[in-house]
């Protein structure tokens, strides 16, 4: 393992104007994305579709790496490039989503524990050999009556931090992902209360496993409401809270900070972005790792049609710009609506 490379490539991932675009979406949850937009999802299809993404010209200027599916980062273009080598040409990091999924954890049924670690040892040096720089692990820890439960909190932080330790071992760069779900309808001070004690036994577990905390990206969700709650905060108060949760749970030594979107807007995820880099003064970078937030106007855009593909790519290249502004504190509603 070398530190001095994680470290080169977790610092690529969070060039400044930059961001990770998560095209790691399961061939189920892609199917019902393009099932919204009335588009067969076969093999090719999702290729298609990824492909556009990667040869927009945009990439090159917003975004720093992207997290694959494992389907993906063993296809090749329609032209039979590689398609990791189109993400390394447009000067991004390929990277691969290793968890397999979830399933509810025993002893906690309501809850749920990520699964895919038993083979992991075998998988990465293949996706290290393929050309995948970083990988990405996602915990699901949900807030309803009764939970999350100290069981599910540990099962889930402890997995983060065997993984993490595994993919530096294998000279990739981990994603820790510990996601709290915007599900519910709690307020954001209980998103906080949570966010907090899942952060604060994520780093505990990070520790322990001697993960070393220059190599690695921490992909959290933000401070916010419930997608049920009644009470809405406002851009400012999920940003400045946010901020506070972070200074409080996350060393300075971890390079950067990727939010996920979480079921936000495409707006509402790039104006919290760029309000919380607009207070400053912040010991790690502060960027995004979006998904749906990047993705659902290109694929509407799209829709399956060749003659739509320049379409697509200038959606796509809007969201990315608007969210490369974001990560510096530059975006604003004037820009968003001039440039849409």
């Amino acid at each position: 393992m070398s530190i001095a490379d994680l470290e080169k490539i977790a610092h690529q991932m969070v060039t400044p104007g930059k961001g990770i675009l998560a095209a790691d979406e399961s061939s189920g949850t892609i199917k019902k994305r393009f099932d919204a937009i009335g588009v067969e999802s076969t093999e090719n299809s999702r290729r298609d579709y990824r492909e556009f993404m990667f040869r927009t010209p945009a990439m090159r200027e917003f975004i720093s790496g992207v997290i694959l599916y494992d389907e993906t980062i063993w296809q090749d273009a329609a032209d039979g490039t590689p398609l990791v080598k189109l993400i390394a040409d447009a000067g991004a990091v390929p990277g691969i989503k290793v968890d397999e999924g979830t399933e509810p954890l025993p002893g906690s049924p309501k809850e749920l524990i990520t699964k895919g670690l038993d083979r992991l040892s075998t998988r990465l040096p293949k996706y290290h050999e393929r050309g995948a720089r970083f990988a990405k692990w996602r915990a699901v820890i949900d807030i309803a009556p009764g939970i999350p439960s100290y069981n599910a909190l540990h099962a889930n932080t402890h997995a983060l931090a065997r993984y993490a330790a595994l993919c530096q071992q294998a000279n990739i760069v981990p994603i820790v992902e510990p996601e709290v779900l915007m599900d519910g309808d709690h307020d954001i001070d209980t998103c906080y209360k949570v966010t907090e004690w899942v952060l604060k036994e994520t780093f505990q577990e990070l520790y322990y496993a001697n993960v070393k905390l220059e190599g690695m990206i921490l992909k959290p969700n933000m401070a916010i409401a419930g997608k049920k709650s009644a009470k809405r905060a406002s851009v400012q108060e999920v940003a400045e809270k946010t901020v506070k949760l972070l200074k409080e749970c996350v060393p300075s030594a971890v390079p950067g900070v990727a939010f996920l979107s979480g079921g936000q807007s495409d707006e509402e995820a790039t104006a919290h972005l760029d309000a919380m880099n607009k207070i400053g003064n912040l010991p790690w970078k502060l960027t995004f790792s979006y998904g749906r937030a990047l993705q659902a106007a290109p694929q509407k855009a799209w829709s399956g049609k060749k003659e739509n593909v320049k379409a697509g790519q200038a959606a796509f290249a809007h969201r990315a710009r608007m969210n490369g502004l974001a990560a510096v504190g530059k975006w604003s509603q004037t820009l968003e609506k001039d440039a849409a």
